[in-house]
């Protein structure tokens, strides 16, 4: 590994593999085809915009280890993990969105060379990056393998965050208070959309002199007066209104860690519709914050949230939270976690939350959000940007 690319000691590479094995173990599992970049990068430190082709780690439950990938994306695993260069092992460029050949078909008779082919092997299923294609050329070529759903086996060996993990989603959560800084000091009415995505784009790749800024797993996205009841809106070409308000839900990233915060900004005098929904969700981010704490429940703390907002007169029927920490497109979550009246998962220190209490209406939106770790003391939050209606 290129030392100015490594982000973990290679002790805390192989505790992060040594548990993967455990937890493939008591799943009877003999292998386990991870696809996920962000369980790649976790296992190994591979990081590259490479997802967009098949690739994966492969481990197994007794020290196999190697990256799979195409051919010209094998100086990547050279440069950014400790795998010796034979197990770094490539397809060739034919493979690639072939509609005749598959890259699972080459994987199948590297597998086979190694005597790897014949026990059950773990894949993720329901993931953004494998593909029914993918599925369905290993049930071909590996008639020998048993296969079981492995989806979320490594993202679970993620949940809790070691020192380092958090002290970078720490520097995401400076270069988040960065960007909220310059879009106070640029955001005004009659600026077009796109012209502040690009305000945003930029303030979060600049990051702070300290922690540079990574490129995040979600866009900014932003809506404004009745698009602020979609939740999901990115920008376009028109202008910010005056006397109107938008949602603006963005995260900081470092080293591929992230720290998403959303706040919602009014420009001119808010309602009185505002300033009652922002009375409501501080006092559910303080009273829930005081439930972080290990030995509560997911479904605890959001029951705690749901409650309060009942109690004004409000209903939220999405969830208000979930895991974070490494990530890549289209996903900041960590797709384990959430924060649902159901979730029994029992909270530990180190976890870290995405705490989420946005709330849509018909016609508008208001989003206030923290990133936070488990403590003894309850959620501490990894930025300080001001916890409050954005007013210009």
């Amino acid at each position: 590994m290129k030392e100015s690319r490594r982000r973990f000691s290679a002790t805390e590479y192989a505790a992060r593999q040594q548990g993967t094995r455990e937890a493939m173990l008591a799943k009877g599992l003999d292998l386990l085809i991870v696809s996920d970049p962000s369980n790649m990068c976790w296992l190994t430190g591979f990081d590259g915009w490479s997802f967009y082709v098949h690739q994966c780690v492969v481990i197994g439950s007794q020290g196999e280890l190697f990256w799979y990938g195409r051919g010209i994306d094998a100086a990547t695993a050279y440069l950014t993990t400790d795998l010796p260069h034979a197990d770094v092992v490539s397809y060739p460029d034919d493979y690639v969105q072939s509609p005749d050949i598959h890259p699972m078909e080459y994987l199948a008779d590297i597998l086979k060379q190694r005597k790897l082919h014949n026990g059950t092997i773990g894949l993720e299923k329901d993931n953004y990056y494998f593909s029914g294609r993918a599925l369905e050329s290993l049930y071909r070529t590996l008639p020998d393998a048993t296969f079981s759903d492995a989806t979320v086996l490594v993202n679970w060996q993620r949940a809790i965050k070691s020192e380092q993990e958090i002290a970078y989603m720490r520097g995401a959560g400076k270069v988040i208070e960065s960007v909220y800084q310059r879009i106070m000091d640029v955001a005004k009415p009659g600026m077009r959309k796109n012209e502040l995505a690009a305000e945003i784009l930029h303030a979060g790749t600049t990051g702070t002199p300290e922690f540079y800024g990574d490129y995040t797993a979600i866009v900014p996205l932003m809506g404004m007066g009745d698009e602020a009841s979609a939740c999901h809106m990115t920008w376009d070409g028109s202008r910010l209104d005056s006397n109107d308000g938008m949602f603006l839900e963005l995260a900081g990233a470092h080293a591929r860690y992230h720290c998403p915060v959303s706040r919602t900004l009014y420009f001119g005098e808010p309602p009185a519709k505002y300033r009652d929904i922002e009375k409501v969700i501080l006092e559910g981010i303080e009273v829930t914050l005081e439930q972080c704490k290990p030995g509560n429940t997911c479904g605890e703390v959001a029951k705690t949230f749901f409650d309060l907002l009942r109690k004004y007169g409000y209903e939220k029927d999405n969830r208000c939270g979930y895991s974070i920490g490494m990530s890549y497109p289209p996903d900041w979550g960590e797709r384990t976690m959430s924060w649902r009246n159901h979730d029994t998962t029992v909270l530990q220190e180190g976890m870290c939350f995405h705490f989420m209490p946005g709330i849509w209406f018909e016609d508008w939106g208001f989003e206030m959000t923290e990133s936070l770790t488990i403590t003894p003391q309850g959620g501490e939050c990894l930025s300080n940007v001001p916890r409050k209606l954005l007013v210009k």
